[in-house]
């Protein structure tokens, strides 16, 4: 061996040797000498290279489990080992590139700007192509026939090296590794209609099909492109929880001084800086200071949490409002916003089952057109011998069979679908969601800023105006959101008339300052009366004395009520899943006349109730809006959030109601079901359309220009079917005045 081979062997040992690596510094360790890998394989777009992925990776030793998710396009490897088997060299072997997770900038989409250049391109030369056909049809003399077959060919040639490419580079990496997928047989049907065009252009023929080729590739990209936008939608949920996490924190060493280190760094033990205003970024437990946490996110529950020494805090919770020093409990990948993460990714694996399905019968049609194309070509071979006249006519074989129509049948209604739904205050971020929702026999609420506002409001029967005028001009000196329900509620026209001196805040207490000499509190009872053993709540003291004390209650969302009847009435079942106190759900529950209704849930209890009534065979509608329901509207057959959640509950959700009204829910369920409608009829026009165009084809009377026109008519008529699509005027009618006067509203506007 040379020395310049074996320094190339060398430099791949060791290059494969960090890799292996970063891929175990990468792994989860699951226990029991089982490790857990996930990789970015950026090139999965269809159930036949979830099948070679899966396939290439599961046959290397140690390799306990290999499974592919479509939606975000990773690889979870579950392995037993010293060390970790060689994934990401399997999967190049294959033909396709993967790289650790983390590594994956999810900022920035290219694939989908590479589909919308080549669509605008393949667009461009089909429309121009056309018009030059059209005065080919009208009996162009020869030499503007010839002439106009040869600027075709011009304009042809980039669309079929540019947009063709992306089926190109598809067809030839499933070719090289000794596969076949769908992308195969339109490669050649685009191929063979330009070439045999060219061929025709060069010995002056009549015809020229270079339009049937652009044709056939603008439409194609048409349906990809709508497909990858709604996927990509899909993928940017675990980027939003993600973002959820600080990246990085305080961390104080044994000597006083202080670095601050990205989470990654954080280990268990490592004490904790923590501001007012900063999120915790690991699991913790505090040592020192009293603060509130907004915790909403992570638990549902709807008051901020007072924390002190011993309390423990769970990452993405909220410090309100004062410092606090906390001690590390766990790393940044064993958090809670980890396990978020986790749950939903194991939810997303579960809903792309309806993907493979329709991957699996996409399998079916490559096989089945090349034998057609090809047993058609025989026969007209042994009928005539004429092989450009088989050549052709197989060629239109490949070109009518293509699935535009089929590929079309669900993205347009889905696309038109999202537009009503836009128009009622819905936006649908799930293209297949408008198909699960059709098909739901229960809906699930979660309590807090889902069936109510949210936001607290004061109960004031039995306090006076002058103690509420008091209470308010304290309230009005602290952010706290029951200081703000209080300072809310007070009297406008008493502002200013009453004045405080130096208003002080004990985090994590309330508020208190003097007037005319006497001592005011407002905020935690023990702390404001100064006494233990006092029933909590919300007081106002004077001089140790309590003057008033403050209920908080939740105000219904508008449309509750009339949409629960309204859910009812369809025959749907309705339940309530909240982390929330229990006391604060039932009384809810029984405002709404809801009977099924389940309080202080962890978000795996409510992803666990969701799988047991799938079980049941129960499909289940999950409404929510917080961190700790994330998981749950993964989880679940299909969810909506309203657009006042969290940015990881809108994220996770299928559906965002714009509105404050839940009316949004019986329409969104109106238009799903009118959607499912006109999309199983889009498959009758499919179906019946190949059924009479391919024997036609197959016998002859049909050339590649025709198979192409054929092909586009089929897909106009899928479109203006899907445009027929109406508002959910019946479902509104039928959710009562209330909620008809708010929806005719969102019309409106």
């Amino acid at each position: 061996m040379s020395c310049c081979a074996y320094g190339v062997e060398l430099a791949a040992a060791i290059g494969r040797t960090s890799s292996l690596e970063e891929v175990a510094l990468a792994s989860r360790d699951l226990g029991n000498g089982s490790w857990q890998t996930s990789l970015s394989v950026p090139d999965l777009h269809c159930g036949a290279c979830i099948r070679s992925v899966e396939d290439a990776v599961s046959q290397l030793e140690g390799v306990e489990r290999a499974r592919a998710n479509l939606t975000t396009r990773r690889l979870a490897v579950t392995w037993r080992g010293p060390a970790p088997p060689d994934m990401i060299a399997a999967l190049a072997a294959v033909g396709y590139k993967a790289h650790l997770d983390e590594a994956e900038d999810r900022t920035f989409d290219p694939e989908l700007s590479r589909l919308i250049r080549a669509l605008a391109v393949a667009g461009f030369a089909a429309m121009n192509i056309m018009m030059l056909s059209v005065s080919i049809w009208s009996g162009a003399e020869a030499e503007t026939r010839q002439a106009f077959h040869w600027i075709s060919a011009a304009l042809a040639l980039p669309a079929l090296l540019y947009s063709g490419g992306i089926f190109y580079r598809s067809a030839w990496r499933a070719l090289r590794h000794g596969r076949t997928n769908m992308d195969v047989p339109i490669s050649i049907g685009i191929t063979l209609a330009f070439g045999l065009s060219l061929y025709d252009t060069l010995h002056h023929g009549h015809q020229a099909y270079f339009d049937a080729a652009t044709s056939l590739i603008f439409f194609l990209l048409i349906g990809r492109t709508l497909d990858h936008a709604m996927r990509q939608r899909a993928r940017g949920v675990i980027g939003s929880l993600m973002r959820l996490s600080p990246r990085g924190a305080t961390v104080e060493r044994r000597d006083g001084s202080r670095d601050y280190l990205s989470v990654g760094e954080i280990e268990p033990g490592m004490a904790i800086v923590l501001a007012a205003g900063d999120r915790v970024p690991v699991d913790g437990r505090i040592v020192s200071g009293t603060s509130h946490l907004d915790c909403a996110l992570a638990t549902g529950e709807s008051m901020p949490v007072a924390v002190a020494a011993g309390s423990v805090v769970q990452a993405g919770a909220l410090n309100l409002s004062g410092p606090l020093r906390l001690v590390a409990t766990a790393r940044a990948r064993d958090s809670f916003l980890a396990e978020m993460t986790r749950l939903m990714e194991a939810a997303e694996d579960g809903r792309a089952r309806y993907r493979r399905i329709a991957d699996r019968a996409a399998r079916l049609y490559s096989p089945v057109v090349h034998l057609a194309a090809f047993l058609t070509f025989l026969g007209w071979m042994v009928t005539n011998g004429d092989w450009h006249n088989a050549t052709s006519i197989a060629i239109a074989v490949l070109i009518i069979t293509c699935p535009c129509a089929l590929g079309l049948a669900v993205p347009i209604v889905q696309v038109v679908a999202a537009r009503r739904l836009f128009d009622a205050g819905i936006m649908m971020k799930d293209g297949s969601a408008i198909e699960r929702l059709a098909e739901v026999g229960a809906v699930c609420f979660d309590k807090t800023g889902t069936l109510t506002i949210g936001t607290p409001r004061v109960d004031l029967r039995g306090i006076s105006s002058g103690t509420l005028e008091i209470a308010g001009a304290l309230a009005r000196h602290s952010s706290h959101p029951v200081s703000r329900a209080i300072a809310m509620a007070a009297p406008d026209a008493t502002k200013g008339q009453v004045e405080f001196a130096d208003v002080t805040e004990q985090a994590g207490l309330g508020l208190e300052a003097f007037l005319d000499g006497q001592r005011y509190r407002l905020g935690r009872a023990s702390w404001a009366l100064g006494a233990q053993g006092v029933p909590d709540g919300t007081v106002l003291s004077c001089n140790g004395r309590e003057v008033a004390r403050f209920e908080m209650a939740e105000t219904l969302r508008p449309g509750a009520v009339e949409t629960m009847k309204l859910l009812r009435d369809a025959g749907l079942s309705v339940g309530i899943l909240s982390g929330d106190r229990p006391s604060a759900v039932a009384d809810i529950a029984r405002a709404l006349d809801v009977t099924d209704f389940t309080a202080s849930l962890m978000p795996a209890d409510k992803v666990a109730r969701l799988a047991r009534a799938k079980a049941e065979g129960r499909r289940t509608l999950m409404v929510g809006d917080g961190l700790n329901d994330a998981p749950a509207l993964s989880a679940a057959h299909v969810s909506m959030a309203p657009a006042t959640a969290a940015d990881i509950g809108r994220s996770a959700a299928d559906f965002v109601f714009l509105r404050d009204s839940l009316a949004a829910i019986p329409a969104a369920l109106d238009i799903a079901h009118k959607a499912g409608h006109l999309v199983r009829q889009n498959f009758a026009i499919a179906i019946v359309y190949n059924a009479l165009a391919i024997p036609v084809a197959i016998a002859g009377y049909v050339t590649p220009l025709l198979a192409a026109l054929a092909m586009s008519v089929s897909s106009v008529i899928v479109v203006a079917n899907a445009l027929r699509l109406r508002p959910p005027s019946q479902a509104v009618e039928r959710a009562g005045p209330a909620v008809a006067e708010r929806m005719s509203a969102v019309t409106a506007e």
